[in-house]
């Protein structure tokens, strides 16, 4: 298929280079272009000037960026990639963007003959690399049909939850759980090395057991080695909560947990940790530690 690819960061490089190992002729749009040139020097395919000259012509768009007003930013005005699609092509926005966002650009979609998916991603970039990404979907059958076996590149569960919206707001209960399981995980170390325990021995015999978690598995090591430069970045964290914070008081739901980790990740952003990984709430539990006088630093 001739596909256009939007978006080139940590997910969106290694999502449109599993598309050209698979065979489809792909055209990159970054809004730093030496970022897309480089994709293109590692797979080949075309790079585009600007996202509509990328998706001209593309059956399929997809686009994965950072956040609401950059979605709009290539999607829309004439530039956007939605001006130069043609009737019957699919828009896939992989954006971890808000549900009324999502339902806006269904509407966008649609007026044109163009049809819309959100679906948000997890996996990290790990997943990306590897092809092992979860995307949660919202929209309707028939996109989703044609959409999931050219998704399935780089992700090993593609699933349709609803209509427009419903993958945004499953990604946000996808956030909402790993908020809660990572600081459950830095207070569990923080209580270990308290307690003077050795704790990778604790983690490689509780991980064998109910307590375990893709968290526990894949940061633990770099969490005790107070390493953070990797993974996913706590701004983007906040960012997610927000919305997940925002949709939840639409529906006058309190979510305590969800308000109290989004706290804390205002407390690692003053430590300077907005661009650390997620599990760098360990380094918060440590640096109060730390003043406490009685913790390992």
């Amino acid at each position: 298929m001739k596909i256009a690819f939007i978006g080139l960061g940590v997910m969106g490089f290694p999502m449109a280079g599993h598309l050209r190992a698979a065979g489809h002729e792909v055209t990159v749009f970054n809004r730093t272009r030496q970022r897309a040139l480089a994709w293109q020097q590692q797979h080949g395919g075309s790079v585009a000037d600007t996202p509509a000259a990328a998706a001209a012509g593309a059956e399929i768009v997809c686009c994965c960026v950072g956040n609401d007003d950059d979605v709009r930013q290539v999607l829309l005005g004439d530039d956007g990639a939605l001006a130069a699609m043609a009737t019957g092509s699919l828009l896939v926005d992989h954006t971890t963007a808000s549900a009324a966002l999502a339902r806006e650009l269904h509407v966008a979609a649609g007026a044109v003959g163009v049809g819309f998916l959100d679906a948000p991603v997890s996996g990290g970039q790990a997943g990306a690399e590897n092809a092992a990404l979860t995307i949660m979907v919202g929209g309707d059958d028939d996109p989703f049909a044609r959409a999931e076996p050219v998704l399935s590149a780089y992700a090993r569960c593609v699933r349709l939850l609803g209509p427009s919206g419903s993958g945004q707001l499953a990604k946000m209960v996808n956030q909402i759980c790993i908020a809660g399981v990572v600081q459950g995980l830095a207070e569990g170390l923080a209580f270990s090395e308290r307690a003077g325990l050795d704790s990778a021995a604790v983690i490689e015999v509780i991980s064998q057991g109910a307590a375990q978690s893709w968290q526990m598995v894949n940061r633990y090591q770099t969490m005790l080695a107070g390493e953070y430069e990797h993974g996913f970045a706590v701004d983007w964290m906040r960012k997610d909560l927000g919305m997940v914070l925002e949709e939840a008081a639409q529906r006058d739901l309190e979510l305590p947990v969800t308000s109290l980790v989004d706290a804390f990740y205002a407390e690692v952003q003053e430590l300077g940790g907005g661009r650390w990984d997620t599990s760098s709430l360990f380094a918060r539990m440590r640096a109060q530690m730390a003043e406490s006088g009685s913790g390992t630093s």
